[in-house]
């Protein structure tokens, strides 16, 4: 099994956080909004924690820091599997599909 570095995990985290921040202005509902909002605020945790580490360090195998971090995986799967429900924009559902698939294996490793 090959493994991911901080430094390739730091990049999947920031086009996922990129794209539900998309996904959040675009959402109509807010429910939408509040899973978004969640899972924006515990990617941002992992970045802050991942932001601690030195430059020196992103070569490194990546593992998950931060315990909202984990927890969020169920949720990046449910909402997986309800893009189209939630995520008005075809192009905005595309990526977030894409990089969630991204972010999912990251936190199998």
């Amino acid at each position: 099994m090959s493994s991911t570095s901080i430094a390739e995990a730091i990049s999947t985290l920031t086009e996922l956080l990129q794209t539900l921040e998309d996904a959040y202005w675009e959402a109509s509902t807010i429910r939408d909004k509040d899973t978004f909002f969640d899972l924006i605020s515990a990617i941002n945790q992992e970045q802050t924690e991942l932001a601690k580490l030195s430059i020196q360090d992103h070569h490194l195998d990546y593992e998950m820091i931060s315990l909202d971090f984990r927890r969020c995986q169920n949720k990046l799967g449910n909402l997986r599997k309800r893009l189209d429900d939630c995520v008005t924009r075809s192009s905005t559902a595309v990526r977030l599909d894409t990089v969630i698939g991204q972010a999912t294996a990251l936190m199998g490793h």
